[in-house]
């Protein structure tokens, strides 16, 4: 099924997780695809493996947190493809530590990514939009944690909590232009990342008292997410902020 033929979706944070796994399933859908992230070793390597598949693709190695890098690349975009279709803006970091113990350096640099480089790459892109008149999809990635709290990720949390507001804001203000604005919030997915912050045995106690469903949740289930909320079939959802955590949150 090639719902997203003749369209152009940017990833950011595709160059593995989450980012990669959407990457990968918007090819599978006939888009053409531009993937971004600071790291170019595993964007390099998500680029030769759909274009190994013959796929659209183009990577472009960018900081998010650094607002000329980003127009930059929305504009090299831009330039290869004609235009934007939609946005998955993905990237992001994270990492435990205690409130007391959470240096200014830490705190800025979590909102730095997470947060500000969030609004920077929306923007740049949401302008773009506009200039082209046809609408289009933006889709943020927050978290649970930025519905509820959990201790050791204060930065973390306050990062993922601005996501969702900044959704809400951005669908009131860009509706009129036919751009729709959603957030993504997953639960527990296993990840590069989050294998990096938990060892196994702290996963399995984690899946026993916490999931419902019995199991994290796979990159996948994420990126057939954001394949749903850019696709006609949610055409009249925009503000919402979708919770992807095999019923995590019910407890």
């Amino acid at each position: 099924m090639y719902r997203f033929e003749n369209r152009v979706v940017l990833v950011t944070g595709a160059g593995r997780g989450i980012g990669k796994a959407t990457a990968e399933r918007f090819a599978a859908e006939g888009a053409s695809v531009a993937l971004l992230s600071n790291e170019w070793n595993d964007l390099e390597e998500t680029e030769k493996g759909l274009l190994a598949k013959g796929c659209r693709v183009m990577a472009i190695q960018t900081d998010i947190s650094r607002s000329e890098q980003v127009r930059q690349a929305v504009d090299r975009v831009v330039e290869a493809f004609g235009y934007v279709d939609i946005l998955v803006n993905n990237a992001g970091i994270a990492w435990e530590e205690p409130f007391l113990d959470i240096t200014e350096s830490h705190w800025r640099r979590m909102i730095d990514v997470n947060l500000n480089g969030m609004f920077l790459v929306a923007q740049a892109v949401a302008r773009q939009m506009v200039v082209q008149g046809n609408g289009g999809v933006i889709l943020n990635m927050s978290s649970t944690n930025g519905i509820v709290g959990e201790a050791n990720y204060a930065h973390y949390n306050a990062s993922k909590g601005g996501v969702v507001l900044l959704t809400k804001t951005m669908a009131i203000e860009l509706g009129p232009y036919g751009i729709r604005v959603n957030a993504v919030c997953p639960g527990y997915i296993q990840t590069p990342l989050s294998d990096s912050i938990d060892d196994k045995e702290k996963a399995a106690e984690y899946v026993r008292t916490k999931i419902p469903l019995g199991r994290r949740g796979k990159v996948s289930d994420v990126a057939g997410v954001f394949a749903f909320l850019a696709s006609e079939d949610a055409s009249f959802i925009t503000g919402e902020s979708l919770v992807v955590d095999g019923g995590q949150l019910c407890f």
